[in-house]
């Protein structure tokens, strides 16, 4: 049985997720604004052309901070008809988006630290204040890295820590930034060329990894194995299960999705099966503050080891019906209720009838008839006859 999400607003509620999520956007968009302006300006002025690069590179932040504010909003929108499951992928691909131009920006890195190295007598007479500003925004992107960082961990949002490792590498292009411009100073130039090829791996492999951790989300992978062992534990200590089976999970953003089948006593009402499922449901949810959504298939056996032989097609209930009164007689009248078991590919039939009906039944007769059914029909693997003796 599938069960939503309580209505009430909680602190993992989806909208206030999004705001929150919003508001860390809008203070990088802002940063990033200032230090843009910021480098270039004094850049020019202090014929610092790598400072004007790293404004130019600031600039491309402006554009991904824009892609998770995107996010953002439309990751929060509830579930509709072309979307049942809701907008979480939306992150997931930002994620995607982010770590590969993490990986382009490493690459970009590794390239130039080789041109600079081949061209090392081409440096530029620097100004100081380029240092002091390469050194303010190193100061400002890590700051907004740490920022960034820790909002992902609160809302668990992957977008947000692609975009914080996006401010790091920012960062850390200002280190390059300043590496450059103080070695310069200091006669050391190839202090840059070197500094950055060091950044350049360190971006590279992080964007490689939030790139492919995005995509295994996409792909539907699964918990890890000790948490699929955890949830297992869950499911067995309800009360009413006695097994289960075909655990599946997978991710979405911030929360994860699974079903299960569960195994309960073949022989119990609909609304107790019923009950065993909202229990098995709420369980999951307060233990794995993670899973979201739990899908329940209740079983009344263990139908992924069933016999491997079945006897054919088994009959439908309108079909049983008419042969339980069949073996009742012409004379006895109607049941009160007739219950259907598909147990192991066979039918356990159970006939209920007032003592009246009772009292009209020869009883020798009633035992070959059920006999010779069973006989003669394999799909049947018992009939029982029980008489109300009781209003």
């Amino acid at each position: 049985m599938d069960r939503q999400p309580p209505p009430a607003r909680t602190a993992t509620d989806p909208q206030q997720r999004a705001r929150d999520m919003q508001r860390v956007t809008l203070t990088a968009i802002a940063t990033n604004s200032v230090l843009a302006s910021g480098q270039l300006i004094i850049g020019l002025a202090a014929n610092a052309f790598s400072l004007v690069a790293d404004s130019v590179h600031t600039l491309s932040d402006l554009f991904t901070d824009m892609l998770v504010l995107l996010a953002g909003r439309r990751g929060a929108h509830p579930a509709d008809r072309n979307h049942p499951y809701g907008h979480g992928r939306i992150e997931t691909a930002t994620t995607l988006v982010l770590g590969s131009v993490l990986a382009m920006v490493g690459l970009g890195f590794l390239w130039s630290s080789g041109v600079r190295l081949q061209n090392m007598a081409a440096a530029p007479q620097l100004h100081s204040v380029a240092l002091y500003m390469a050194l303010a925004t190193l100061v400002a992107k890590e700051s907004l890295f740490r920022y960034t960082l820790a909002a992902s961990k609160r809302l668990k949002a992957p977008v947000l820590e692609a975009n914080a490792w996006h401010a790091r590498s920012d960062a850390a292009s200002s280190l390059v930034v300043a590496a450059g411009i103080g070695g310069s100073l200091a006669g050391y130039p190839f202090l840059e060329p070197l500094a950055a090829a060091v950044v350049g791996f360190l971006v590279l492999h992080m964007g490689v990894r939030l790139a492919w951790k995005a995509m295994r989300e996409l792909v539907d992978t699964g918990l890890s194995e000790q948490e699929i062992a955890r949830m297992h534990d869950t499911v067995r200590g309800t009360p009413g299960v006695i097994d289960l089976h075909d655990l599946r999970t997978r991710r979405m953003a911030d929360r994860v999705l699974c079903d299960t089948h569960v195994q309960v006593d073949p022989r119990i009402t609909v609304s107790e099966g019923h009950r065993i499922s909202d229990a098995v449901y709420l369980r999951i949810r307060e233990a794995h503050p993670e899973v979201r959504e739990v899908l329940v298939h209740i079983d009344a056996e263990d139908d992924a080891d069933l016999q491997d032989a079945p006897p054919g097609p088994l009959p439908e209930r309108p079909e049983v019906h008419r042969t339980m009164l069949a073996l009742l007689g012409d004379d006895a009248g109607e049941a009160e209720r007739i219950q259907i078991h598909y147990l192991g590919q066979r039918i356990e039939a159970e006939i209920i009838v007032s003592k009246t009906v009772w009292s009209r039944i020869d009883v020798d007769a009633l035992k070959q008839r059920i006999a010779a059914l069973l006989s003669a029909r394999p799909a049947y693997r018992s009939v029982s006859v029980f008489a109300r003796i009781a209003p």
